[in-house]
């Protein structure tokens, strides 16, 4: 489990680009480098679940991003939290 404060990344993968897939991580986050604020629990993976398929129990995080990080032209320090499963993160370097 990543505990809070923990810096990492979001996998830069697409694989809508290989077939029919669910995905609950927006595009515009994939590579972008953010912390993790909390561990909200661990739930079915609903990637798998949208296909009916056995799915795996992930963990499920809130993970802040600064707001000029992932659009430059924003104005001021806010940040955006998302909800972001185990499998799209890496801890960052």
């Amino acid at each position: 489990m990543l505990a809070p404060g923990t810096a990492v990344r979001v996998r830069d993968d697409w694989p809508e680009t290989r077939g029919p897939c669910h995905i609950r991580t927006p595009w515009y986050l994939r590579g972008h480098r953010g912390t993790v604020v909390r561990h909200l629990g661990d739930y079915p993976n609903p990637e798998d679940l949208a296909f009916s398929l056995p799915a795996a129990t992930l963990a499920l995080y809130h993970v802040r991003f600064p707001l000029a990080a992932i659009w430059p032209d924003a104005v001021g320090t806010d940040d955006l939290v998302v909800e972001l499963y185990e499998t799209w993160l890496e801890v960052a370097p």
